[in-house]
């Protein structure tokens, strides 16, 4: 697909615009950050490997019914997807205590949570996407709250699905990130899914082992990012089970 006029460029991924009103082109880059970008570096087939797994995940969330904005995987680092108005919001679900909920709470991380809970954050690089509450965001107008209810509901389900894959692969998900938007059918709006679904946003340790498997492999030095998405990549069925980082970009074609 020939290359057409940028539309935004994040931290991992670009926007395009797409060859059809109302679509994008989303091409996932190698960059891995942490700490809000304050830790970078390019880490080779990620972004292929991110543009596989986020693809995987959509297409099973659209098979049991979650809407999302993923059409078609075009590339090896690109997906077409719909254009949709974001909620400035990131939406955290947790299953096992973490990252900075352990932080905040003094809980020790790996300690299984009583239910999955579900966190809001302002998606505001400068202010490091801050923790927020849903009077703060019905308050600021970001999301009504019936978006409020609907957001829950979604990320309660992409959990299930999530945990689900995972617990098959022999993986515990520990906690993820999704992004959502609105759509308009005519008149009528509803909420989808958005942004990616890969090893970037999610927290997934090895069952067994304890292994992390997630973008922590980088966060803190734990080893090779690339063979560590590759591990989940291969145990899931999206790559042959002989495959490595070395060998991805012929492998996923």
């Amino acid at each position: 697909m020939a290359r057409r006029k940028k539309i935004y460029e994040g931290k991992a991924k670009i926007l395009y615009e797409g060859p059809e009103p109302g679509t994008l082109v989303q091409y996932f880059k190698d960059d891995a950050t942490a700490y809000n970008a304050q830790k970078h570096d390019v880490i080779e087939g990620k972004g292929v490997l991110n543009n596989r797994l986020s693809e995987f995940f959509m297409q099973g969330l659209h098979q049991i019914g979650v809407p999302t904005h993923f059409i078609r995987r075009i590339n090896m680092r690109e997906q077409l997807i719909r254009s949709v108005e974001m909620i400035p919001l990131e939406v955290v679900v947790r299953n096992i205590a973490a990252g900075s909920l352990s932080e905040r709470l003094g809980i020790d991380e790996g300690e299984p949570l009583p239910r999955p809970i579900v966190e809001f954050y302002y998606k505001d690089d400068k202010l490091g996407d801050p923790l927020v509450t849903e009077e703060h965001i019905a308050a600021f107008g970001w999301a009504s709250q019936q978006d409020l209810d609907d957001m829950v509901a979604l990320a309660l389900r992409v959990n299930d699905f999530l945990s689900g894959c995972m617990m098959g692969a022999g993986i515990r998900l520990v906690d993820f990130k999704i992004e959502i938007g609105r759509v308009w059918d005519g008149d009528y709006q509803r909420l989808i899914v958005a942004d990616e679904i890969s090893p970037d946003s999610c927290r997934l340790w090895d069952m067994d082992t304890g292994k992390k498997l997630d973008k922590d492999v980088f966060r803190r030095d734990l080893g090779n990012l690339a063979d560590a998405y590759t591990e989940v990549a291969r145990r899931l069925g999206v790559l042959p089970a002989n495959a490595t980082h070395l060998t991805k970009p012929t492998l996923i074609n």
